[in-house]
């Protein structure tokens, strides 16, 4: 009897896996259905572009415009597309080093200025100036071009030459220039020593957490520990991001080994801890380092990994933070290849603090707000051009800024050359002694402007932040 209901237990469990089986197959069977129907009408779409539209497009074109619009659809900043090209500069961007002339060029009104060539550089070594204006490539005319097209022109492979031609204002005249490129090495970390009521402070300076940022910065505290600093400042204001690994080793040297710094969140929930393991740092940093009194200074431009070091020092109490609140990006994104060359980057994690907190569009609260003065935050570019009253560009907006945050007397800032403006570059000329002592906006004016502008931002006196976090600093080390 027994045997018998076994028997019948058994038929019926293989009648409910078979059942079970046959529908999921059916269900499987027909998601694939669904979306062979789909991307049926992908094809269909792309088929009849090529075929009916009167507007040329290659095929390239196309298949980048159709990932363009599924990374678009997601409806998330941090996840894009980048063409073969893209990648390329964005790979460099956190590189060490990128073959180039090695030159900061900005782009004013169409057109494209050199802002100063990097010391030692290809381009220095050429001849090349600050307030040159780029007006060809090889036997390519720069006009109509982007900054990306025109650095695309510029950059090509080590040893290589290529022939720019600028205009010169200060010479009147178009000057042609060889370069050889050569491979520009790109420092994210500098530092320097601040001497406050007798004690030494170290400053270092984080731009962005690329490849060997870590290295930097381990030879940096380093230096700075045998020059017997009592405290450290660590500024990552405008600091965009970059690498975990980089961030890691950076906490790393300042607390304890096996702290947890943050903490990773996957689409479905899971926190996973990530901890400090001593056997992981690849240097052996001074234990000194870890018992200095710490500020770090952050603005409303750092950002990602900046906060993820900003979060995890204040949590874990190790430091305090100066400045204002920070950008508010708790993401990560990862990058995958694609056969055409380019990339795609999507968001596939949350990163918490330490205290488990999301700070996604939050951002990090500073210990001690402090609003730096609105001068300070301006950055001039060099900029080329004649602007008389009733011009209207935005170069002529850029220098109402400056001008009213200096007091001048200014009614509009909207970039029209009112009778007020022209009464400010008057009233400016005259106090600076400039040759053309006039009411227009003349080369000498702009370029007596920008030089004030760099020296004010030069001045540590200016620097609001960095003065409070010295204070701070000063008074942790008497106590």
């Amino acid at each position: 009897m027994k045997r018998k209901w076994w028997l019948y237990l058994c038929i019926i469990l293989l009648v409910c896996v078979g059942i079970f089986a046959f529908w999921k197959y059916q269900k499987t069977d027909k998601a694939v259905k669904e979306e062979q129907g789909i991307l049926q009408s992908v094809e269909e779409a792309y088929d009849l572009i090529r075929k009916e539209s009167v507007h040329e497009t290659s095929e390239n074109q196309l298949v980048e415009g159709a990932i363009n619009g599924m990374a678009g659809a997601l409806k998330d900043p941090y996840s894009t597309y980048y063409t073969k090209e893209e990648a390329k500069m964005h790979r460099e961007q956190l590189s060490d080093e990128r073959v180039g002339i090695g030159a900061e060029i900005t782009e004013s009104q169409g057109r494209f200025i050199i802002v100063s060539p990097m010391k030692d550089s290809p381009a220095e070594k050429a001849g090349l100036k600050s307030y040159d204006e780029i007006v060809q490539v090889g036997k390519e005319r720069t006009d109509g071009k982007t900054l990306t097209e025109l650095l695309a022109l510029i950059r090509g492979e080590a040893g290589t030459n290529v022939k720019i031609t600028v205009y010169r204002p200060s010479e009147e005249r178009h000057v042609e220039l060889n370069i050889t490129r050569a491979a520009i090495a790109q420092k994210s970390v500098t530092s320097k020593v601040l001497v406050s009521e007798g004690k030494n402070i170290g400053y270092v300076s984080i731009s962005v957490f690329g490849e060997k940022t870590a290295e930097e910065w381990y030879k940096n505290t380093n230096e700075m520990i045998k020059q017997n600093v009592s405290a450290l400042i660590i500024d990552v204001r405008s600091n965009p991001g970059g690498y975990l690994k980089s961030v890691a080793q950076i906490i790393g040297s300042l607390v304890k080994p096996n702290t947890t710094f943050a903490y990773m969140e996957d689409a479905v929930g899971y926190q996973e801890p990530l901890q400090l393991v001593k056997k992981d740092m690849a240097f052996k940093y001074d234990e000194q380092l870890k018992k200095l009194p710490t500020v770090l200074l952050q603005d409303e431009g750092s950002a990602s990994a900046s906060e993820v070091l900003g979060a995890a020092l204040k949590d874990l109490n190790r430091a305090a933070i100066v400045g204002v609140k920070s950008f508010g990006k708790g993401t990560v994104q990862e990058t995958w290849p694609l056969s055409n060359g380019g990339e795609l980057k999507l968001s596939t994690h949350k990163w918490l603090t330490p205290e488990r907190e999301w700070i996604h569009g939050k951002g990090i609260k500073p210990t001690l707000e402090v609003e730096q003065n609105a001068l300070y935050h301006m950055n001039l570019p060099p900029m080329a051009g004649h602007f008389v009253e009733g011009d209207f560009s935005e170069s002529i907006q850029a220098v109402q800024e400056v001008l009213k945050a200096q007091g001048y007397p200014i009614n509009r800032v909207d970039g029209y050359f009112d009778r007020t403006t022209a009464e400010a570059v008057s009233e400016y000329s005259k106090k600076h002694d400039l040759k053309n002592n006039n009411k227009e906006m003349d080369e000498s004016f702009l370029f007596a402007l920008r030089e004030e502008m760099v020296k004010y931002r030069d001045d540590l006196n200016n620097d609001l932040q960095l003065k409070m976090a010295v204070g701070f600093l000063n008074q942790k080390i008497n106590h």
